[in-house]
């Protein structure tokens, strides 16, 4: 899925536990942002940084927080710790599941997961 910040930045986010390595491992460039609700299994969720910016605005964070936790089994929690961090952070553990990843370091944001984000897909933008 596709969506886009209020801020113009391009969001993906993965269906599946082999989505989520499709985005996370071949997708995803380094510089790109990812997110991921902490304590359990959800869709990965990727901010695109063509810029490579050292940091995205604000309310993209709330944004893509937000989609990680609605789109996780956290939806409909209040405040829903959620995980982001560069995608170059991001590792695969070996031999593990699709889906399962490993982070070298990370920064915490909590989103409310009560309604869906307010966000058109990216083939909806004028």
């Amino acid at each position: 899925m596709c969506f886009t910040s209020s801020d113009g930045f391009e969001i993906l986010v993965g269906k599946s536990a082999s989505d989520n390595d499709h985005l996370t491992f071949r997708v995803a460039g380094q510089n790109d942002f990812w997110f991921h609700v902490a304590p359990t299994s959800g869709s990965h969720v990727v901010v695109r940084n063509p810029d490579g910016l050292n940091r995205l605005p604000k309310d993209t964070v709330r944004q893509a927080a937000r989609l990680a936790a609605w789109y996780s089994k956290s939806r409909g929690g209040k405040k829903v710790a959620v995980h982001y961090t560069r995608a170059r952070f991001v590792s695969k553990p070996r031999s593990s599941p699709p889906g399962t990843v490993s982070l070298k370091k990370h920064d915490l944001v909590f989103a409310d997961a009560k309604r869906q984000p307010d966000l058109k897909p990216c083939d909806e933008q004028d």
